[in-house]
Parts: C-alpha cells; structure tokens; sequence
C-alpha cells in the first residue's frame, strides 16, 4: 500500500464533512418547508413522476413511495438527518458513505427531466460519497479512525 498523503487526508476529510454539512442543510430547509409531512413529501415525489424522464420503473416505485409518504416522509426525515451527522463525526464511514451514494443516486433518476430540478448538480456529492467510502485518506479524520487507535 502506497504511503498515504496527509494533503489527501485533509482534503478527503473536508470533502467528507462537507457532504455531512450537504445533508444537514438540505434537512433543515426541508425541515422548515415542511417537506417531510405525508402530504408534502407526497406531492414533491408526484412532481417528479408526473414532470420527470425518470425509467417508468423507477416511476411506479416512486408512485409507491408518494403512497405511503406517511412512512417515507420519517424514514426520509431521519435517514438525512443520521447520513449528515454521521458524515460529520466519521462513524460508520464506508456504510454511510455507501449510503449516501446510494440515496444521491436515487435522487438523480427521480429528478432527470423534472422541472426546476438540474439532476446534474447530484453527480458530484454522489462521487465524493464514493470517495468517502473507498478511499482510506477521507477516514483519517473520523470517530472511526479513533476507535481503532
């Protein structure tokens, strides 16, 4: 294994924080606009289904979800709030981190095509979710590397 490089560490380690600070915010706005009430959470996900290019699939997945927005909306709710804190501290990194790639992924097929929404603009949280998980020098910094100290 290749000596690691305490630049690397640095940078993957803000970029690490970073997405957790992504995520805080993105909770706190939706948090404050109310988007995780069932009926909120509900319509948001008809937006995309009914304005979006998303795979039909995908479509009636969300179709689904927007069904049951009353257990969604929470799941959505804590998942986000639990991915930026986790993000932040450095627990659990390459799960989280996976996690996080995951949810991103998913929120850019929802959004393809969808009015207002520039999908594009989740591609690179998503990559650096990636990086977060794979890359050794963004845990350099974290709860994690502590706890194995």
């Amino acid at each position: 294994m290749a000596p690691r490089s305490r630049g690397a560490e640095i940078t993957l380690s803000g970029m690490r924080i970073l997405l957790g600070v992504l995520f805080l915010t993105v909770w706190g706005s939706n948090l404050h606009k109310g988007l995780y009430g069932p009926d909120a959470y509900a319509g948001v996900i008809r937006g995309y289904v009914a304005g979006g290019e998303a795979p039909e699939l995908w479509k009636e997945m969300m179709g689904f979800i927007a069904d049951h927005a009353s257990v969604f909306a929470r799941l959505q709710l804590v998942g986000e709030l639990a991915l930026g804190v986790l993000l932040v501290v450095g627990l659990w990194v390459r799960i989280v981190g996976v996690l996080a790639w995951a949810f991103l992924l998913g929120l850019w097929i929802s959004e393809i095509g969808a009015p207002g929404e520039w999908a594009w603009s989740l591609v690179f949280p998503a990559v650096v979710a990636l990086a977060v998980a794979f890359v050794p020098e963004a845990w350099r910094f974290t709860l994690d590397a502590r706890r194995h100290r």
